[in-house]
């Protein structure tokens, strides 16, 4: 059984929340949507996002716009207060996660 993660709070923005719900309309395995840590750059995290059919025991689990969101043990501390935006602009078209609690330090001024 996952562990309760309703003490996380993560945002999807009511365009991401259509564009994903759209997504896993068309298959039952996609349960839940993993939201996970995947590296970092010199100045942030990087974001994934996939769907799963089933969450981990060591799995925090909330509800965000609908959805049931499972993120890892290990990505958990890096993803509360983030915002999954749907973006349609000029550099490109697709899901963005920010994270506007993590603070980002970078020599580069990034």
């Amino acid at each position: 059984m996952a562990i309760d993660g309703s003490a996380t709070t993560i945002e999807v923005t009511p365009e991401a929340a259509t564009k994903l719900q759209e997504l896993r309309a068309d298959d039952p395995k996609r349960a839940f949507l993993r939201l996970y840590v995947s590296g970092r750059s010199c100045c942030s995290f990087m974001y994934g996002l996939a769907f799963d059919e089933n969450a981990d025991e060591t799995d925090a689990v909330t509800n965000a716009a609908g959805l049931k969101v499972a993120i890892d043990a290990q990505s958990l501390p890096y993803c509360d207060g983030a915002k999954v935006e749907w973006v349609d602009g000029p550099e490109g078209t697709g899901f963005l996660v920010r994270n506007a609690s993590l603070g980002g330090s970078c020599a580069c001024g990034g």
